[in-house]
């Protein structure tokens, strides 16, 4: 994408009283790109009673139902004139092991004849989806993995064809703020000289908050974009329902 300085308001100029001292301003200058775009999403939800174990307290194996949908979004950028493309597929899992990744890099590239430099897979990380390791496929809910994982290189497969078959000039905006939802989690415990995951309320969290808006050349919304840096492990250990965790909820 190309970037340049974006004008909100036109920088339209209006008279201003001698006695005001600091006059408001007419516009706003903010980040933007222009490249074409385009977005898919659809449903990626495991089976209810696949292996779900994500925490070492867990007492349990299996899910036992779903809390909400799992979401697999494909965004597809490109430059305004040229073939280069950009694929990102956001996945609501939470990791995936090299020999999992390689197979579904395999899956979409040879299915959509993506080249697989242009992939890139990120995760929103929730710890409610359940672990989608094939080392795991003798435990309880583990014989559901595989295909699970087979199906769900069908379903990228199928929004990445779909994305770069909607590529459209659009116009991204940028902007940044603050939330106060996450929080340090490194306390230090001077007892045993040791660092231990927990809520530590004297040290400061990452609050930033990204979003960009994404439209067409007409104004249309075609998606709006967020990166925030909050662990979602809000469901935590007891949970037994498949969840992609706040993000989910911040979606909708």
């Amino acid at each position: 994408c190309s970037s340049l300085p974006h004008s909100v308001g036109g920088g339209l100029s209006r008279t201003v009283p001698s006695s005001t001292k600091f006059p408001m301003p007419t516009h706003v200058d903010v980040p933007q790109s222009r490249c074409r775009f385009a977005l898919s999403h659809g449903d990626v939800t495991p089976p209810s009673d696949i292996y779900h174990r994500m925490w070492g307290a867990a007492k349990h194996d299996r899910a036992t139902g779903i809390h909400r949908p799992l979401r697999a979004t494909v965004t597809a950028l490109a430059p305004l004139e040229g073939d280069d493309h950009q694929f990102l597929i956001a996945l609501d899992h939470c990791v995936m092991g090299r020999r999992e990744m390689d197979d579904l890099l395999e899956a979409v590239g040879n299915g959509a004849g993506i080249p697989r430099e242009e992939i890139i897979v990120v995760f929103s990380h929730t710890h409610a989806a359940g672990l989608m390791g094939l080392e795991r496929a003798d435990l309880p809910g583990g014989d559901l993995i595989l295909p699970y994982l087979e199906e769900l290189g069908q379903r990228v497969t199928e929004l990445a064809k779909e994305a770069r078959g909607n590529l459209r000039p659009a116009t991204i905006v940028y902007g940044t703020g603050r939330c106060d939802l996450a929080a340090h989690r490194d306390f230090w415990d001077e007892d045993n000289q040791a660092w231990a995951c927990g809520y530590n309320p004297g040290e400061p969290a990452d609050d930033t908050l990204l979003t960009a808006r994404v439209h067409a050349e007409d104004e249309t919304l075609l998606a709006t974009l967020v990166n925030y840096a909050c662990h979602p492990t809000t469901l935590a250990w007891d949970n037994t329902l498949i969840s992609p965790d706040f993000p989910g909820a911040l979606r909708e």
